[in-house]
């Protein structure tokens, strides 16, 4: 019966941590996803405390999960007592001994700009085992990266898993849950544990450039963009095609926004450089956009323009590229 019950993660308990269950997150790098991982977490109960790099940042990400957290009671999705809870969870801070004592800590920064983060994240991984616990595991959540390559910082590999948080969080399902060479059953097992207790599905898998998700959707963005380029249909019929005809929550020029456009390129460019398939090659609609800074809905214009975070237009047209 207790091994039932772990499955459906209702043995709230995970055998892990130093004291015997998990009581505190780190979280490395608080950007836009971050700050939504950080939101899931404190849903839970379980306390964070997030490193970013000044002052001023922590006092900005304070405030813009302040922000979110309105947003969510303005749509009845939690009580102000529920606000002021989530809150109490959180802590920041610019030095990483406040997670020496943490039960698991997850990197998520974000590099701008082309290329990979991998020698950033590296050198994250070598300051966090310089002062936490030999038993705590350390993830990583990236789209693109192998958790092998960032474990090689690491005196002990097999603590390192890598997680694919999805946004929006508050919405999506699932978590990947990624295996890397050296990953040990432990750590493997505790990971997937943590994700339940978020009220997730741990989606498993060995590590691969793109995981599951963002191999599958950079091909759809990418196809999207094929077909607008030669004027079969405009950005809303293509999309309405996904959403309504297939039941997606987004169709791909809206999730391209959502995400980021300079962040979808990126993906993009780092799985054409790993398999070299054209599949990958980044859209020139797509590369396009970013260079005129048309990121999105975080800029307010990408496939379509924004006001207060809400669709009013599309951006282009399919004569634009045709």
């Amino acid at each position: 019966m207790s091994e039932r019950l772990a499955d459906y993660s209702l043995q709230k308990k995970i055998v892990q941590g130093r004291n015997g269950g998990l009581h505190k997150i780190g979280l490395i790098g608080a950007g836009s996803l971050g700050q939504e991982i950080i939101r899931c977490i404190c849903r839970q109960g379980i306390e964070v405390v997030f490193i970013d790099r000044t002052e001023e940042l922590l006092v900005q990400i304070m405030e813009s999960i302040d922000r979110q957290l309105d947003e969510t009671i303005n749509k009845w999705g939690i009580t102000d007592s529920e606000k002021r809870a989530i809150l109490s969870r959180i802590e920041g801070s610019t030095d990483f001994n406040a997670i020496r004592d943490c039960d698991l800590i997850i990197e998520t920064i974000h590099r701008k700009g082309r290329g990979t983060s991998v020698s950033d994240r590296k050198e994250v991984f070598r300051k966090l085992e310089a002062i936490i616990d030999t038993k705590t595991v350390i993830a990583s959540n990236n789209a693109t990266l192998m958790i092998s390559d960032l474990a090689s910082a690491l005196n002990h590999p097999e603590r390192a898993v890598g997680f694919n948080f999805i946004t929006p969080v508050s919405k999506v399902g699932i978590v990947e849950v990624i295996r890397g060479l050296d990953t040990n059953d432990v750590s493997f097992d505790f990971a997937i544990r943590f994700i339940k207790m978020l009220d997730k599905r741990p989606i498993t898998l060995n590590e691969s450039i793109g995981n599951i998700s963002t191999r599958l959707i950079v091909t759809l963005i990418n196809e999207a963009c094929e077909v607008l380029m030669e004027g079969v249909a405009s950005i809303n019929c293509i999309d309405d095609t996904m959403k309504l005809g297939y039941g997606l929550q987004l169709g791909p020029f809206e999730l391209a926004d959502r995400v980021g456009l300079d962040k979808v390129q990126k993906w993009m460019d780092n799985l054409y450089f790993e398999y070299s398939e054209q599949k990958f090659k980044p859209s020139p609609i797509l590369k396009r956009l970013v260079r005129a800074n048309h990121l999105g809905r975080k800029v307010g214009k990408g496939f379509y323009k924004y006001e207060k975070n809400k669709i009013i237009s599309q951006a282009i047209t399919t004569t634009d590229y045709i």
